[in-house]
C-alpha cells in the first residue's frame, strides 16, 4: 500500500486556476468599468413608478390571508378614528364591557339598526382601551368576546327582549357615543349619562302619540285619494284600534293576536259603515285603519341588515315582518267571513283612488303625515320640521318619477336614494343617526302597503293566485329598491358629512 505521504496534498476543484494571492503577490488585473451618467428626477420617478406596479401585481397592498381589523369596520361611519383613552382600562375591563352591553341594549330597544349598534359598540371599546375585542349582533342579542393576550378571555352576552319607540333617547345615546370617541368623556362619566338618558322621560305625552296615530292617518287617507268622511273615519279608527292594542298589550297577548284583532275591528267597521250608506268607499277606510299596522319600518329595516352584512338579524326581523302581514290579512278575512254571516258584501280593499286634492294639499298633507310619524316615534321636536322637509322631497322625487314614466319600480328607489343622502347630512348635523330622520321619511313611500295589497290577493282572492304571486314580486322588487336607496344614500353622503363628524368632535373636546 502506498504511503499517502508521497502523494501530493489534494486541492478544491478549480484551485489551479485561481491567481495567486497573498503578501508579495501581485493583484489580479482588472479592466476599468465604464462610467454611468447620474439619472434625472423624471429617470427616477419613473423607476419608483415600475417598482411600485411590480409590488402591487406581485403581491397586492394587501395580503389575501390577512385579518381585517375590526376597527376598520368604523370606516365611513361617524366614529371613524376614535381618540383612544390610554390609562388602566384593561385591569377592570369587565366593568368596560358592562358599559357597552348596556349601551347596545340600549339602542336596541330603541330601534336602532344592527350596523348602528356594531359601530358603537366598536367606536366605544376603541375609544376605552379595550384592543382584544370582538362583536357578535343577533336579531335580539349582542356578543362581545373580549380576549387579551396572555390573560383569560371574558365572553359577556346580552339579550334584548322588549322594545319602544324613542328616536329621541336614541339620539342621545348617539352624542354620547361621539363624545366618547372624541375623547371627552371617560367610562364613569359615560355610565352617569347612559342612566339619564334611560330614565329621562320621553318628550311627548301618551295622549298626544295616540292623537299623532289618528292625524297620520286621516291626512295619509287623503293622500290616497280618500275624501274628508273618509279621513274623519280613519282618524277615530286608528284612535279606537291604538287603545285596543294597548289595552290588550297589558293583558300580555301576542303581538300576531293585537294585529289580527285590530285588523278585524276596522274591516269590521268599513263593512258596517258601508252597509248603513255612511261610507262610499269602504276600501279605503280599511287601508286608513291599517296603515300603521303595517310594519313598514320593520320591513326596510330588515332588507338594510342584509344589505349591510347582517344576514341573521335581516332573517329573524323579516320573519317577524310576515308574521305581522299575516296577522293583518287574518284579521280582515276573518272580518269578511263574519260578514257574510251577517248579510254584508265583501269589499275590494286593493281598489286604488285618484287624487282628491290638489298637489299643494298633498304636500301639506305629507309634511304632516311625516310629523306624526315623528311624533309616535317619540323624536325629539327640533327634528320634526327636517324630517317633515325631507318627507317632502322624496315624495316629490317620487311623483316626479312617475311623471318621467321610470316606472312604479324605480321611482321609490329613486326617492329612496334621495332620502338616505339628506337624512345623514341633516341627522349628523343635529347629532342624531340617519335612520332617526331616514325611517319616519321613507314611510310615505308605502312599501308597507304594497306588499299587503299582494298578499291580500294570494291569499283571499283564490281566483287570483298567478296575479297576487306576481304582485309579491312586484312588491319585493318595491320593496328592495327602497331599502337599497336609503342605504346608498348614505353611503353617497359620506364625503360631505366628514366635516360634521369633526365638528362634533372639536364641540366634545371644548367640553
Amino acid at each position: 500500500m502506498a504511503d499517502r505521504r508521497d502523494h501530493p496534498k489534494a486541492q478544491p476543484t478549480g484551485a489551479k486556476d485561481r491567481p495567486p494571492t497573498g503578501p508579495g503577490r501581485p493583484l489580479p488585473r482588472t479592466e476599468a468599468l465604464p462610467k454611468t451618467e447620474p439619472l434625472t428626477a423624471a429617470q427616477v420617478r419613473q423607476n419608483a413608478a415600475a417598482k411600485k406596479m411590480l409590488r402591487r401585481l406581485v403581491q397586492g397592498e394587501n395580503p389575501p390571508t390577512a385579518p381585517m381589523s375590526i376597527v376598520d369596520r368604523l370606516t365611513g361611519s361617524p366614529y371613524a378614528n376614535p381618540t383612544i383613552q390610554v390609562g388602566g382600562v384593561d385591569a377592570s375591563a369587565r366593568k368596560t364591557l358592562d358599559f357597552v352591553l348596556h349601551l347596545a341594549e340600549t339602542m336596541f330597544r330603541y330601534g336602532a339598526g344592527a350596523l348602528e349598534v356594531e359601530t358603537s359598540i366598536i367606536a366605544v371599546t376603541a375609544a376605552l382601551g379595550l384592543k382584544y375585542v370582538e362583536v357578535d349582533i343577533t336579531n335580539q342579542s349582542v356578543g362581545i368576546n373580549y380576549a387579551p393576550k396572555d390573560q383569560p378571555p371574558i365572553a359577556l352576552l346580552r339579550v334584548v327582549r322588549s322594545w319602544t319607540n324613542n328616536y329621541a333617547g336614541l339620539a342621545r345615546v348617539h352624542q354620547l357615543v361621539t363624545d366618547i370617541v372624541a375623547g371627552g368623556v371617560g367610562r364613569d362619566e359615560a355610565i352617569r349619562r347612559l342612566n339619564e338618558i334611560i330614565t329621562s322621560p320621553k318628550p311627548f305625552p301618551r295622549w298626544m302619540v295616540t292623537s299623532a296615530f289618528g292625524v297620520f292617518a286621516a291626512v295619509f287617507v287623503g293622500v290616497l285619494g280618500g275624501g274628508p268622511v273618509s279621513s274623519a273615519i280613519a282618524f277615530a279608527a286608528n284612535i279606537g284600534i291604538s287603545l285596543l292594542a294597548r289595552q290588550l298589550g297589558r293583558w300580555r297577548v301576542p303581538d300576531f293576536f293585537i294585529t289580527a284583532s285590530c285588523s278585524f275591528v276596522v274591516t269590521q267597521l268599513a263593512l258596517l259603515l258601508w252597509q248603513f250608506g255612511l261610507t262610499k268607499s269602504p276600501a279605503i277606510v280599511v287601508v286608513g285603519g291599517i296603515l300603521l299596522l303595517l310594519p313598514t319600518g320593520r320591513l326596510v329595516s330588515s332588507v338594510q341588515d342584509a344589505i349591510n352584512g347582517f344576514p341573521v338579524t335581516a332573517a329573524g326581523r323579516f320573519l317577524s315582518t310576515l308574521l305581522t302581514f299575516g296577522a293583518i290579512v287574518a284579521g280582515i278575512a276573518v272580518a269578511f267571513v263574519v260578514g257574510e254571516l251577517t248579510g254584508a258584501q265583501r269589499i275590494d280593499v286593493t281598489e286604488t283612488f285618484p287624487p282628491a286634492y290638489d298637489l299643494w294639499v298633498l304636500i301639506i298633507f305629507v309634511a304632516v303625515a311625516v310629523m306624526a310619524i315623528g311624533v309616535t316615534e317619540q323624536t325629539s321636536w327640533q327634528l320634526l320640521l327636517p324630517t317633515a322637509a325631507v318627507g317632502v322631497i322624496g315624495y316629490l322625487v317620487l311623483l316626479g318619477g312617475g311623471l318621467l314614466g321610470i316606472g312604479d319600480r324605480f321611482a321609490p328607489a329613486l326617492a329612496a336614494v334621495v332620502i338616505g343622502l339628506l337624512a345623514r347630512v341633516l341627522a349628523l348635523r343635529m347629532g342624531a343617526p340617519q335612520l332617526v330622520v331616514a325611517v319616519p321619511a321613507a314611510l310615505i313611500l308605502l312599501p308597507g302597503l304594497t306588499i299587503f295589497r299582494s298578499m291580500y290577493v294570494l291569499t283571499i282572492e283564490e281566483s287570483e293566485i298567478l296575479l297576487g304571486a306576481g304582485g309579491m314580486l312586484s312588491a319585493g322588487a318595491i320593496v328592495l329598491g327602497t331599502a337599497g336607496g336609503i342605504v346608498l344614500g348614505d353611503t353617497l353622503a359620506r364625503p360631505f358629512t366628514r366635516s360634521l363628524a369633526s365638528n362634533e368632535r372639536r364641540r366634545a373636546r371644548r367640553r
